[in-house]
């Protein structure tokens, strides 16, 4: 069996990327199983989804502790351990990043596998135009990796994963040269021997307190203290020439992370603002426009 898990954040489109990689095994005579894991559903929290491809019937279910591939769709979840992203890392045969500076990164994040990057928001910007969704590159590379897969069943299954989801044919198309150009970028990754291939222990999950359960809020708010900037793909700026002032961006921010100076303009708080871009999509006179973010170590 080969097991991926895939990290990133909601709106990356991990859970499709999971999706289009089952759906290509499937293709390809495979028995396979995929399921995604979250919380409460928001744009740039972390996210996590696995994948299990194997030619026998797969009895195993839930999270994938020992992942012979880790693919991550975003190198800012490596500073926190709290996401979990290297873990079980140490058997893995390899450790995907999605980044255009790997030495900067191995100088940074010790990490116990081989790594292969590939800047895949890059190239998803390039193909597609805007590179919030990373679902097509993110599933093109866990393919390649894997070596099980053949390019013409890749290209299958982003077809009919996008289909489902109701993506125009222009946009299609644009994704399955994005999903060549990947799968053509990389190379099959050896698999290793060891734990992550023998059958996964049965982990006792516990019971917590009731609290973590429930929606109650016991704690002063911390939102200020937690700086969500990191999770932006695409950056808003505003255009102050144009911009008349009218205080829609600042009105409809979900976050909070625009606000007014004391001449009445708009101005974001980029240690806060997530790239969710409705002030953009809400300004009547175009004056802010998007950018792709870009991030050094």
């Amino acid at each position: 069996m080969i097991r991926i898990r895939f990290h990133g954040r909601g709106g990356h489109g991990v859970k499709t990327a999971s999706r289009i990689v089952g759906t290509a095994a499937f293709l390809a005579g495979y028995q396979v199983q995929d399921s995604p894991i979250y919380g409460a559903e928001r744009r740039g929290a972390p996210v996590t989804a696995f994948t299990r491809i194997d030619t026998t019937s797969i009895l195993e279910r839930g999270v994938i502790t020992q992942p012979d591939l880790i693919i991550c769709g975003d190198e800012t979840l490596l500073e926190s351990p709290a996401t979990g992203v290297l873990g079980g890392a140490e058997n893995a045969s390899a450790v995907f990043i999605n980044t255009s500076n790997l030495e900067a990164l191995k100088a940074k994040v010790k990490v116990d596998a081989p790594m292969v990057a590939l800047d895949i928001t890059q190239r998803t910007f390039d193909r597609i135009g805007k590179a919030s969704a990373l679902s097509v590159g993110l599933g093109a590379a866990a393919v390649r990796l894997s070596g099980l897969i053949t390019l013409e069943q890749l290209r299958d299954a982003v077809r009919t994963e996008l289909e489902e989801l109701g993506l125009e044919k222009p946009m299609i198309e644009k994704n399955l040269l994005l999903a060549e150009e990947v799968y053509g970028a990389l190379k099959k990754v050896a698999m290793r021997d060891g734990p992550a291939s023998a059958k996964e222990a049965i982990h006792d999950m516990g019971y917590d307190h009731v609290l973590l359960g429930t929606p109650s809020i016991l704690a002063p708010g911390n939102a200020e203290a937690r700086q969500t900037g990191s999770w932006r793909v695409e950056r808003p700026e505003i255009d102050y020439e144009h911009c008349t002032r009218c205080g829609l961006c600042f009105v409809h921010c979900p976050d909070g992370a625009i606000a007014l100076d004391e001449q009445g303009y708009p101005v974001i708080d980029y240690d806060h603002c997530k790239g969710c871009l409705i002030c953009l999509e809400q300004c009547p006179r175009h004056s802010i426009v998007s950018k792709k973010e870009v991030r050094s170590w």
